[in-house]
């Protein structure tokens, strides 16, 4: 591992990546999942999810713990946290 101005190194000669990286990455997995569990394209599970505002309301600020837990929690969570932020709007 080596450092260069922008950060670390790995041994294979990119980069790590940066935090705000990271939390991108999951986010961008937790629209996989989701979209795989409920049978969605990702564009349809992602236009969802933040029509629900999942993205700053529940999968960012909750980045430390969710990240931690597995794919299918996780996954599960955000489901039931969209349907439950679905069914309120359509209520109201």
């Amino acid at each position: 591992m080596t450092q260069s101005n922008s950060g670390l190194i790995a041994d294979n000669g990119f980069p790590y990546p940066s935090e705000e990286e990271l939390r991108n990455i999951f986010a961008s997995s937790c629209v996989e999942a989701v979209a795989r569990k409920l049978h969605l394209s990702t564009s349809e599970a992602y236009k969802r999810m933040k029509r629900a505002e999942l993205f700053h309301d529940l999968i960012y600020p909750c980045y430390e713990a969710l990240h931690s837990q597995s794919r299918e929690v996780v996954t599960d969570d955000i489901v039931h946290a969209l349907q439950i932020r679905e069914a309120k709007r359509e209520e109201g």
